[in-house]
């Protein structure tokens, strides 16, 4: 089985519904890329994330369990009360989460530390700074760095990571997929 090329964390939280789809509706099935949904969840939520997202792409996309090996053209989403971090090639969950939406910085990091420069990090609507410091620490291992820009409906999130100075586009979730089917297609290329 070979690895995805890329893994492709996307974090997001209020509001971030509608870029979740904007950008699967966007990306193209056979990128070699997987991606890795982490949305703030309530800890009692009875989440239909992942077969809502299901619709929209024809990647199989399932919620993420624990020894999960990553594999391309796939999605997976964090279960509600949890922490999804990267353990070598495989997914590892932590319930009940450790801390109040900081989610996104726990994968964001632990994907870093995994992958280094394969690690891609999207930030897109929502509250609060979560998902800068994976990003900067994303940057510094060589990775690349997304925001979702002003057609978020809560800019908190990808505004703060924007001002951190590491993030390397600013872009509409659409926009976002398409820098991501390029990426793909210039490491197919580059083979």
């Amino acid at each position: 089985m070979t690895p995805p090329n890329f893994i492709v964390g996307i974090g997001g939280s209020a509001g971030a519904l509608a870029g979740y789809q904007d950008l699967l509706d966007a990306l193209l099935p056979r990128t070699g890329m997987a991606f890795v949904i982490v949305a703030h969840l309530l800890p009692t939520a009875n989440s239909q994330l992942a077969q809502i997202l299901a619709r929209r792409t024809k990647m199989k996309v399932t919620v993420a369990s624990n020894g999960a090996i990553i594999r391309r053209n796939h999605v997976y989403v964090i279960p509600p009360d949890s922490d999804l971090l990267m353990d070598g090639a495989a997914l590892k969950i932590i319930s009940p989460r450790a801390r109040r939406n900081k989610q996104v910085d726990l994968f964001f990091i632990s994907l870093a530390e995994s992958i280094g420069a394969q690690a891609i990090g999207v930030i897109l609507s929502g509250y609060d700074g979560d998902g800068t410091e994976g990003c900067k620490q994303i940057k510094e291992r060589g990775g690349t760095t997304f925001a979702q820009d002003d057609s978020a409906e809560v800019t908190d999130m990808s505004r703060h990571a924007e001002i951190s100075g590491n993030i390397d586009f600013v872009l509409s979730p659409a926009k976002i997929a398409d820098e991501l089917n390029r990426m793909a297609k210039a490491a197919l290329a580059s083979r």
